[in-house]
């Protein structure tokens, strides 16, 4: 029997919609600048001709449920929201061809990539990694998954709200690199998992919030998330 001096984090894990099991969470990958628009409000616009998608990860520590009230974190003045739609692998999957990418999809989530953007501004423009401004406690905030094995998304509203103002609204039709190509990219770098949730990106409309302030967001036929933010850590 394996022994350990501590007892080792629990496994990070989601509900799924008519399951008793949950999803146990293997990898957090995100997709950076997916939306031509929220491209140009960061300053950074995106030539699909010329470049291919570039992503980021987070740990699965990181992942907060929907419904949670997480606290505002530490060492940031300026915390944003950006309303994602999740991508949930359910097999292995490595060099997958576009054509085939369906075969290796579990399901969808709507979810919230919390985000230091101050700290996230910083260091980009010292050519440093992101860590400190993405890969925040609490911040990969994730609804329960729908199963949908097999299902490319195409066309679905996305829309996020902070305390009933809307302030993204967008379709997930412009995506700049959709799912199937998202997959057959990602798949090029890693050996994909059952259990890998991919953040497939933001449109425009991301902004800062405050210790109380309430985000709710959807997505079209997926279902919504919700997140409080709490006090300062």
């Amino acid at each position: 029997m394996t022994t350990y001096l501590f007892p080792p984090p629990p496994v990070a894990a989601v509900p799924v919609r008519g399951h008793p099991e949950l999803f146990p969470v293997n990898r957090l990958f995100f997709v950076g600048r997916n939306y031509h628009a929220h491209a140009v409000e960061m300053g950074k616009p995106v030539d699909k001709s010329v470049e291919r998608p570039f992503y980021f990860t987070k740990a699965p520590q990181t992942l907060a449920l929907s419904g949670s009230t997480t606290p505002y974190p530490s060492e940031t003045a300026n915390y944003h929201f950006e309303m994602e739609l999740v991508l949930a692998i359910g097999k292995p999957g490595f060099r997958v061809k576009a054509e085939d990418a369906h075969d290796i999809i579990y399901g969808y989530a709507a979810g919230l990539d919390m985000t230091r953007r101050d700290l996230q501004l910083v260091a980009r423009d010292k050519g440093r990694p992101w860590d400190l401004g993405k890969d925040v406690e609490h911040s990969s905030v994730c609804s329960e998954i729908v199963p949908m094995p097999g299902v490319v998304i195409e066309r679905a509203a996305i829309e996020l709200s902070v305390n009933g103002a809307v302030k993204q609204k967008s379709d997930v039709d412009k995506l700049i690199w959709n799912i199937r190509e998202i997959i057959a990219d990602l798949s090029l770098f890693y050996h994909l998992q059952a259990g890998d949730l991919i953040y497939t990106g933001t449109p425009e409309g991301v902004g800062a919030v405050l210790p109380g302030d309430r985000i709710t967001g959807s997505v079209q036929g997926v279902g919504e998330v919700a997140l409080t933010v709490g006090p300062k850590a």
